[in-house]
């Protein structure tokens, strides 16, 4: 393999590896919506 191929690759995998860590840590810190109370939702109000 020369070294062209391998500078590729390299950069290749940084660059995915980079982006899967991003958007990970984008998710996980990511404030959590407040969901509806589905047990309100469901009471029978006259």
């Amino acid at each position: 393999m020369n070294t062209s191929a391998i500078v590729l690759i390299s950069l290749v995998w940084i660059s995915v590896t980079w982006l899967t860590v991003y958007f990970f840590v984008k998710v996980l810190t990511k404030p959590k919506k407040p969901e509806p109370d589905s047990f309100t939702n469901n009471d029978d109000i006259d």
